[in-house]
């Protein structure tokens, strides 16, 4: 990786992600870090040669842009959780079938669990077995009642 000197311009690559985690991986840096090499440019940059202000502006730009891409991303996260979490309690009281391997087990949804904000179905079975920790994406079929 390249360093950035005080007095080099800072250019950010745009991508389609615009979250923290594409900021850093691109850049090796967080939101937070890439804020503070423009300041440290603005504040060390040859007065002979100032920055260009459109080069400035768009840098800004870019910058925004990636913020604004990880709030969104955050917001979307909390939403499909949120989905998540409505989809699975409306899964109480019901029958569910979920595949493994060859056979179809198949119980009434009794308990709902989050680890990791991640929805675990426990279903009891006909015969009066109690299955935990099985994950909502496995569910292959959803019946009212028994």
């Amino acid at each position: 990786m390249q360093a950035i000197s005080p007095t080099q311009p800072v250019s950010a690559a745009t991508s389609g992600s615009g979250t923290q985690d594409a900021a850093t991986s691109a850049f090796g840096l967080s939101f937070e870090s890439l804020l503070k090499i423009i300041l440290t440019q603005l504040t060390y940059q040859d007065p002979l040669k100032p920055v260009d202000n459109f080069e400035f502006v768009s840098q800004l730009a870019q910058f925004s842009q990636i913020q604004l891409g990880q709030t969104t991303n955050d917001k979307l996260g909390t939403l499909v959780s949120a989905q998540g979490t409505a989809q699975a309690a409306s899964l109480l009281g019901r029958t569910v079938d979920i595949p493994s391997g060859s056979t179809v087990i198949s119980g009434k949804v009794t308990a709902i669990t989050f680890a990791n904000g991640d929805p675990q179905l426990t279903i009891t079975t006909g015969d009066q077995q109690t299955i935990s920790g099985l994950s909502l994406a496995n569910v292959s079929q959803i019946r009212q009642g028994n």
